[in-house]
């Protein structure tokens, strides 16, 4: 504590105000405050997420620590416990396997097949909602229903569209006098023909949801003075919406990439993997592993590769989210 003395009338001495010596950064009023409210709302939040965590913990976290350690043990679904010990056996064999592969490039190729458009429809279809003046939430309704049908009936509708002589596409390819194709018989159609069914189910979902919400983030008055500057829509939506909407597009990319890596229902209701193993996803091939042959170890190593994948691609999105970041 620093103290000063002044001298005053008659020689008498002064004492000056004490001021005390901080010897660190201090925390303002409105600060201390605010530490205060969040720690005594710690505990009822705690409270509140107790049985969403519960149920992570049991049902997400439990389970994934489980298989990754039943990947190094030879376990079997018809015999008792983790099994005998396998290291990194269960791995090798699924790095060494031209299945796993097949099946890994499968998956990939239907992602590559099904993003792009995905994408890029969703954002043309949530313009043309958000510019529509009338009966908006009709069109933003009947856009999203597609996507809240099971995978069960979607794979059902397309595959009676896809019976040859009998389907609606089969009688369109021929009317128009082309061969008809087998679209789900032919390991060269086989894959788009899926691909079509996806887009038809997935373009104007979770994506489409995420642009339009985008859209009502970007201040009007932007295209109001691109208006006025003599821009058309054209220029607008390139110079003013396109950019805008790139951390939403950035987040819909990496979605849609996991989502489509995550492929199984309408491969294995489809198609079952087939013609000739041409359409087996990566999931599948798990699958196959796990259940049909009872291997519970090889799938729970081949799903784990799989997590890396996935998680590699998360790990790419949020590096490429904080640079778009701008620094404080």
């Amino acid at each position: 504590m620093a103290s000063t003395e002044t001298t005053g009338p008659a020689g008498t001495v002064t004492p000056a105000r004490t001021e005390p010596r901080t010897t660190g950064p201090t925390r303002s009023p409105r600060g201390a405050k605010r530490e205060n409210r969040l720690s005594g709302h710690g505990w009822p939040a705690l409270l509140f997420l107790a049985p969403f965590l519960g149920l992570y913990l049991l049902f997400i976290v439990g389970p994934a620590i489980y298989g990754l350690v039943m990947s190094f043990f030879h376990t079997s679904m018809v015999a008792p416990g983790l099994g005998e010990f396998a290291g990194f056996a269960n791995y090798a064999e699924a790095l060494s396997s031209s299945d796993f592969w097949a099946a890994l490039w499968h998956t990939i190729w239907f992602t590559i097949l099904t993003t792009p458009p995905l994408i890029v429809l969703a954002l043309v279809f949530a313009l043309l909602a958000e510019r529509a003046r009338r009966a908006r939430w009709f069109f933003r309704l009947a856009f999203f229903l597609p996507y809240i049908l099971p995978s069960a009936v979607v794979a059902l509708i397309w595959i009676w569209m896809y019976t040859p002589e009998l389907g609606l596409l089969s009688q369109a390819v021929t009317s128009l006098g082309f061969a008809e194709p087998d679209w789900l018989g032919d390991p060269d159609f086989a894959m788009v023909s899926l691909a079509i069914t996806t887009v038809w189910w997935w373009t104007l979902g979770f994506n489409f949801v995420l642009y339009l919400a985008g859209l009502q983030e970007i201040p009007r008055e932007l295209y109001e003075a691109s208006a006025i500057d003599g821009a058309g829509p054209w220029q607008q939506i390139r110079l003013i919406t396109v950019p805008l909407l790139a951390r939403t597009t950035s987040l819909v990319v990496v979605l849609q990439v996991i989502a489509s890596l995550k492929v199984f229902d309408q491969m294995y209701i489809m198609t079952q993997g087939g013609p000739n193993f041409a359409t087996r996803s990566l999931l599948q091939y798990v699958f196959d592993i796990g259940f049909t042959d009872f291997r519970s170890g090889a799938a729970a190593a081949a799903s784990t590769l799989f997590f890396v994948v996935v998680l590699a691609v998360s790990a790419f999105w949020l590096v490429m989210t904080r640079r778009q970041e701008p620094e404080l």
